[in-house]
């Protein structure tokens, strides 16, 4: 049993140790020249975070992928939605303070709004010193579509584009409009038993230590709603996709998903685009599902309508939250090369 349990320990660390990422190969199958593909430690004002660097050529534009959502969901998860684009752009995806590989980063209480703008703007610095580069582009979808408009607002001079996929524009009057579609469908479906459930947690949004269960028993609902699985399915699951997270990181990715949201989520409750951040100066792009019920479609056309900016244009997807299908894919793989790639040559 001894030997056993140091096999096992000694598992657990090789894990951490040795998580990489797979090269980019050419035709011959050997590394291509000129690529980079690493995982890397990072120090962001004075803490040690994590990035994934990917691309054919280190001198493309580099692409800032902030995460795939949450708050407390990380960038590397959803790395593998660029695999298309590291041709074009040098893909950097950061896991942020909190989640997966940067876990431990912050402590949980000094996560806030001041705290996410600083370390991405650091981390933004250290790419354009590191690439010489003076402008990058940056991608956030869902929650890291916040955290982009703040970036593209605050710091237009380190942008080329913002783009985003699934954007949120006011959390409050969107979780109250969807908690009452998901109320409807319910009743409509004769689901009882989850319809008071909802009325029970009552209409958000919520507070306390646990605002996780009541957010996620209406998201589940929206989840299916947009025929996509239900959130308390794929969580603990999401994690185990990525061959970049060893195993103790696999385990902090869901609970970093769970406490970050707990402490972040409620702070967003303020939050409403269309009063502050009417304008910005950079050009945006949002890709918007149809049917997206998670982060509305209707409110997002109605900021992207009022909004103000250099450029700006809205791609429409079929289907729901981010971008989904193989050929949403590859509606934003397009986008991405012939419209957004050659802003970097302005």
């Amino acid at each position: 049993m001894g030997i056993l349990i140091i096999v096992a320990v000694a598992a657990v660390i090789a894990s951490q140790v040795m998580t990489t990422t797979a090269p980019i190969t050419g035709m011959d199958g050997r590394r291509l020249p000129g690529s980079i593909t690493s995982v890397e430690k990072v120090e962001l004002n004075g803490t040690e975070q994590w990035i994934m660097i990917r691309g054919n050529d280190v001198s493309n534009p580099v692409l800032l992928n902030l995460g795939m959502g949450g708050p407390g969901g990380g960038g590397f998860f959803n790395a593998t939605e660029f695999r298309p684009l590291e041709e074009h752009f040098t893909v950097v995806s950061w896991d942020e303070p909190g989640t997966g590989k940067s876990y431990g980063a912050v402590p949980f209480n000094e996560l806030n709004r001041e705290r996410y703008v600083a370390d991405a703007v650091a981390l933004t610095n250290l790419l354009r010193e590191r690439f010489g580069q003076q402008k990058i582009f940056v991608y956030g979808v869902s929650w890291s579509s916040i955290l982009g408009i703040w970036l593209a607002r605050e710091n237009p001079e380190l942008y080329h584009a913002f783009v985003s996929s699934g954007q949120m524009v006011n959390t409050t009057e969107n979780d109250r409009m969807g908690y009452e579609l998901a109320l409807r469908h319910l009743d409509e479906q004769g689901d009882t038993r989850r319809a008071e459930e909802l009325r029970r947690n009552g209409p958000p949004p919520y507070h306390g230590n646990n605002v996780v269960s009541p957010y996620v028993a209406f998201l589940d609902v929206l989840n299916e709603i947009m025929g996509t699985p239900r959130f308390s399915l794929i969580v603990p699951v999401i994690p185990f996709f990525v061959p970049e997270y060893g195993y103790v990181d696999k385990i902090n990715h869901t609970r970093g998903l769970i406490e970050t949201f707990n402490v972040v989520y409620p702070q967003l409750e303020g939050l409403n685009f269309k009063e502050q951040a009417q304008e910005l100066q950079v050009p945006v792009y949002f890709f918007v599902g149809r049917q997206d019920v998670n982060a509305m479609a209707s409110l997002v056309e109605e900021y992207f309508n009022s909004l103000t900016a250099p450029g700006k244009k809205l791609i429409w997807l079929e289907g729901g939250h981010g971008l989904g299908s193989a050929e949403n894919q590859n509606v934003f793989i397009d986008e991405m090369i012939t419209q957004v790639r050659p802003l970097s040559r302005r």
